[in-house]
């Protein structure tokens, strides 16, 4: 049965229906490249959503899934290990944070970060102070709680009743806060840029007075850098680039490298309030993904990689915008670092599907942010002539697109 042959068609026989995969299947990965089941080759540049932050197979996180395969695989919370504290090191002394909590995920980060919130708040004001206020278009993940927490309506739709004590507020829209906080809230929360929301920056001034209202409400902020962190933005975290330091950050995606592996990094006063058993996951800390991670966090966290970061989006942006002279086709070229949103001219909006597919079929694999927007989260370490050939099979792929025009 494990060695029967598989197809795009067994997805639709044996898979809940919630994804809609692309027609191939790719079974092996180096780098930047891509190969299918038929041996099609493709340059990635979706990086499994900002995850793949070292691209495929890399030999240093390779080397340390099998080296910690051949120790121990899984210890219960009951006891620590190696790999976690090594981790949890290395967090604590390269941001602001003094405490790690390790899940598997950024919905479970997220989820440990929205309770921690609200427990310090009962623990050091009470029950009344409870209200959560996060923003219009935000993405926090599918649990019940962190999708009520996200700003995207159409997550919560059908799972209603959803938590209470929740407020959204216009991103970027300090005076839509300033009318929204009060001393009931417990957190702010936000992401430095909105990714599934459009790659959506934070201004530098919006989150200096989204920390200065929070301050002043007594009210903690948590930044969800699930998909900004661990060097996404030429940074290891974004809110180093912002200047604006939150008590509470949540941390996935790129930190294993694709190894499944979340964290919450917070402050000791914070920390306090997740006291023994107030909170917990069975395979948080586990040791062969805290060993992947301390593989990738090392490697990732070097001045001389995050500066590449920046000098490869420049290449990027460039590209797209030798595109754009040619075809008209984007309105806005955004975001940060490895972190790419080009968003489509109001004649494509509701269309940026069709541009997956057709990128696709010149062999190149990308992603969408939303309707009308085209995302690129490649590898860190994606080269120059790879930006080139990938960004010429996009032009391609463009020029087909608008070719069939949008209604195709």
């Amino acid at each position: 049965m494990t060695n029967q042959a598989v197809t795009r068609a067994t997805f639709d026989k044996v898979m809940v229906p919630n994804y809609n995969p692309q027609a191939m299947v790719p079974v092996r990965g180096e780098g930047t490249r891509v190969w299918d089941q038929q041996g099609n080759e493709y340059i990635d540049f979706a990086g499994g959503i900002a995850v793949s932050a070292l691209g495929h197979s890399h030999p240093a996180l390779v080397g340390a899934l099998k080296d910690q395969a051949d120790k121990i695989w899984h210890l219960s919370n009951v006891f620590t290990n190696e790999p976690a504290l090594r981790l949890a090191s290395q967090l604590t002394e390269a941001t602001f944070a003094d405490k790690v909590f390790f899940c598997n995920s950024g919905a479970e980060a997220n989820e440990a970060a929205f309770k921690l919130v609200r427990k310090y708040a009962y623990d050091n004001v009470g029950p009344e102070k409870h209200e959560i206020i996060s923003f219009n278009q935000s993405f926090h993940g599918r649990t019940l709680f962190t999708v009520s927490v996200g700003g995207q309506k159409k997550y919560r739709e059908g799972f209603e009743p959803v938590p209470a004590g929740i407020t959204h507020v216009p991103f970027n829209d300090l005076e839509a806060l300033k009318a929204a906080i009060s001393d009931k809230t417990c957190a702010v929360v936000m992401e430095p840029i909105q990714g599934e929301g459009g790659i959506i920056a934070a201004d530098k001034d919006f989150a200096r007075g989204v920390r200065e209202l929070c301050d002043q409400h007594n009210a903690l902020l948590v930044f969800d850098e699930i998909q900004t962190g661990v060097g996404r933005t030429g940074d290891l975290y974004a809110y180093m680039g912002l200047g604006v330091t939150p008590d509470i950050l949540t941390s996935a995606k790129a930190l294993g490298g694709g190894f499944p592996v979340g964290a919450m990094l917070c402050t000791d006063k914070v920390a306090q309030s997740f006291g023994f058993g107030t909170h917990g996951s069975t395979y948080g800390g586990n040791p062969m993904a805290c060993a992947v991670a301390s593989a990738a966090v090392s490697i990732i966290n070097d001045p001389k990689l995050l500066d590449g970061v920046k000098e490869k989006r420049t290449l990027f942006v460039e590209a797209l915008e030798a595109i754009n002279a040619k075809h008209e086709i984007f309105k806005d070229i955004r975001g940060k670092g490895l972190l790419i949103g080009a968003e489509l001219v109001e004649s494509w909006h509701g269309k940026a599907a069709k541009f997956l597919a057709a990128a696709r079929e010149e062999g190149l694999m990308m992603l969408v942010a939303g309707p009308n927007v085209l995302r690129f989260t490649p590898s860190l370490l994606v080269e120059a002539d790879e930006i080139k050939e990938g960004m010429k099979r996009l032009e391609h792929a463009i020029a087909k697109t608008i070719e069939a025009g949008p209604e195709a």
